[in-house]
């Protein structure tokens, strides 16, 4: 699920979590799939030993005389990065998915017994703010020469739709704060050069966390790891391609909610480069707020489920208690509601992914909805809306009940008690 977030914040991104796959029924076992799978997670559990132990000669010593040039230099410039990391877990895997062909002048290059792109994941942990470790994809590929299997090369394989997933030690050293909050540890991750904003969004975490918590209750984690990038190609790395970070001050990230569990592992908190200099000091702070609320309530929110209403809670959390109004708030909105009268609907979904002025007027009026219930309803019917409406895609009509069970209006109703608040409140 996508969910751009109003203002200068960003989106919520849910990216598919890659659990670990089973095993194989004995009609599938394949003895020659099976030392092939042997032999390379034996070197996956090396590789991941060396850099965890900071050991380059050992690291070294796992790569093909055929890799590509870059792939050591830069797996020994990660490994340094990652050791200001504190991680609880960290290792490789393989997955049991279809076969992706070895692309053939490679194959061909290496002259190797035996070459293979398996299905690799790097599963990590950061310590003390995960749940649980998250697993993201290595396009790998790996030769045998005799009995020993190497490290060749991991480049993406487009023609594969492969990819390999780069956190932000993949972008240069990094800094590390650790921040105590309502839950345990929060971690605030970012570059030597970012010290300054590091610090800034370490420091707004102490107050941010019981704020969303004092909103949406208890029952999350009550802590976050927060990343602070540099550059366009760091911060899609984390949120997606597709994503700017000229337009996007923040960006909340998950891996996707197993039906029931409750767990929610990957959640991610991601300033973009340009957050430092887009945001004010109060800006910043809700903006978190805002973030962190949707990695609160992402247990208790499904797929498909009406983006005004994600996104005006989550941004009525964050503007809660500040002071500001309307106006300040949501001026796109303020400016056609004094020119053209109150809104007659509530925000589409394809408002929020329209970009330009519509996203704008969608995210603004989803807030303005928020703020309408809890100042007409009280802050629990609005949490409960939340809840009735955050289930899932639902048709209208199922729609309109939750919101009658819930507020004893139904939608008709509700659009015009809104319109009729907001125009009373810009005049």
């Amino acid at each position: 699920m996508l969910t751009v977030v109003a203002g200068a914040a960003g989106l919520v991104l849910q990216q598919p979590s890659v659990e670990s796959q089973q095993a194989p029924t004995a009609e599938q076992a394949n003895p020659f799939e099976e030392a092939r799978r042997t032999g390379v997670r034996d070197l996956l559990d090396r590789w991941s030993a060396a850099v965890r132990a900071g050991d380059e000669p050992a690291l070294a010593a796992l790569f093909d005389p055929g890799a590509m040039p870059e792939f050591l230099p830069s797996e020994v410039r990660r490994m340094h990065a990652l050791a200001a990391v504190p991680l609880a877990d960290f290792g490789y895997e393989i997955g049991r998915g279809p076969e992706t062909p070895v692309p053939t002048d490679l194959a061909e290059q290496l002259q190797a017994t035996d070459v293979w792109a398996p299905q690799v994941y790097l599963r990590y942990a950061i310590a003390g703010a995960d749940l649980g470790p998250t697993r993201k994809p290595v396009a790998l590929v790996v030769a045998r020469r005799g009995e020993q299997w190497k490290l060749v090369s991991d480049r993406p394989l487009p023609e594969y739709d492969r990819r390999t997933w780069r956190g932000p030690w993949d972008f240069g050293p990094v800094t590390v704060r650790t921040v105590q909050t309502d839950g345990g540890t929060s971690v605030v991750i970012g570059h030597p050069w970012q010290d300054e904003r590091v610090d800034a969004v370490a420091a707004d975490l102490v107050a941010a966390v019981p704020a969303v918590t004092e909103m949406w209750g208890p029952n999350w984690s009550r802590r976050a790891v927060v990343l602070v990038t540099a550059e366009q190609d760091e911060f899609a790395a984390q949120v997606g391609t597709e994503h700017s970070g000229a337009d996007i001050a923040a960006v909340a990230t998950s891996d996707a909610v197993a039906p029931d569990s409750g767990a929610v592992t990957g959640q991610r908190v991601v300033f973009s480069p340009t957050a430092g200099n887009r945001l004010t000091e109060g800006a910043r702070r809700s903006v978190l707020r805002h973030e962190l609320t949707h990695i609160a309530t992402r247990a208790e929110t499904l797929d498909g489920s009406p983006m005004w209403m994600l996104e005006g809670f989550a941004d009525y959390v964050g503007h809660r208690g500040s002071g500001v109004d309307v106006h300040a708030v949501a001026p796109t909105v303020s400016a056609a509601v004094a020119m053209h009268g109150p809104p007659d609907r509530l925000p589409a979904d394809a408002d929020f992914a329209a970009g330009g002025e519509r996203a704008t007027v969608a995210y603004e009026s989803a807030w303005t909805v928020a703020a309408f219930i809890a100042d007409q309803f009280g802050e629990d019917r609005l949490r409960s809306l939340y809840r009735e409406l955050a289930a899932g895609p639902v048709e209208a009509p199922v729609a309109d009940e939750r919101i009658e069970r819930t507020l004893g209006i139904d939608s008709r109703e509700l659009v015009g008690q809104w319109g009729s608040w907001l125009a009373a409140r810009i005049s």
